[in-house]
């Protein structure tokens, strides 16, 4: 999902910086699309950074209440490097 994000964010702050040749009061377009490139490419590395951390692992455990015979199943899944 954040792979299109940053592509669609690389596109539109290369076109602010390399095609538009217009100006707004107060507003630096090239920084704009600058800003726009940097943050598109941050959601491409983490997308990937985050995609890659490793599996995810699951366990079932049944435990047994000595005193009241009382079966309870826990079931955890955890991800690996973000327990």
């Amino acid at each position: 999902m954040y792979v299109g994000l940053g592509i669609v964010l690389l596109v539109i702050g290369a076109i602010l910086t390399f095609a538009l040749h217009s100006s707004i009061s107060g507003v630096d377009l090239t920084m704009v699309g600058w800003i726009f490139m940097g943050a598109g490419l941050l959601a491409i590395v983490l997308s990937f950074a985050l995609r890659s951390g490793g599996g995810v692992r699951s366990r079932r455990v049944t435990q047994t209440d000595p005193n009241t015979g009382t079966t309870v199943d826990e079931a955890r899944v955890d991800r690996d490097g973000l327990a």
